[in-house]
């Protein structure tokens, strides 16, 4: 890859950093029946989307979870410290997003993700000098799919849909990321992500 005026932005959970809930579901409670309730009453719920959004509180969200789940409030903290310890860079992801920019291809993130969460990955994870930008949902108030979070990024950081690239590993992102003229990838694996973008800016005109 060489130097570009494209630019790339990609999702955080799921992309850059390890997002698999039924995997915490799975290793927090051995009880099936606990698993399902809190698949459904907590990652599932649209509680969950708030957080997100930035317009619930991890406090407040706690003890909801803690009613909803009929389990006690210590026991659904200790549930959130166990999805920031899920939260680990993936290093080919890394050498991906390395790769672009020490090429000159401008990266950039956008990832549904409450304040906290991200403070948190902040403080843990040094591994965000390389993005231009980076717009969080919970800073904006506004989550994926939404058409405005992306109208945000664009408009923050004088993008042109057009020469962007947007990588995700949600299909309903990728496709409101396409409505709104980003080159919208559907993220699989590292590989799979590289491939995609270099036939994207080999259609640029780049290699």
């Amino acid at each position: 890859m060489s130097s570009s005026t494209q630019n790339v932005i990609f999702d955080f959970g799921g992309v850059l950093v390890r997002w698999k809930p039924q995997q915490i579901i799975d290793d927090f409670y051995p009880d099936e029946e606990l698993r399902v309730r809190l698949r459904e009453q907590v990652f599932q719920h649209p509680d969950w989307l708030e957080m997100d959004r930035g317009t619930l509180e991890d406090a407040e969200a706690v003890q909801r979870f803690a009613l909803r789940m009929q389990r006690p409030a210590a026991e659904m903290r200790n549930l959130f410290e166990r999805v920031r310890d899920h939260l680990v860079p993936l290093q080919a992801s890394l050498d991906l997003v390395n790769g672009l920019a020490q090429a000159g291809i401008p990266v950039y993130g956008l990832s549904n993700m409450s304040s906290s969460m991200f403070a948190h990955l902040k403080h843990r994870h040094a591994i965000w000098d390389v993005f231009r930008g980076i717009v969080i949902s919970g800073h904006v108030k506004l989550v994926k799919p939404d058409p405005r979070i992306f109208e945000h990024i664009s408009r923050t950081y004088a993008l042109a849909p057009s020469a962007t690239a947007f990588i995700d590993d949600l299909e309903p992102n990728v496709q409101a990321a396409t409505r709104h003229g980003f080159r919208g990838i559907q993220f699989k694996s590292a590989a799979q992500c590289r491939e995609a973008l270099d036939a994207w800016l080999d259609t640029q005109g780049r290699s």
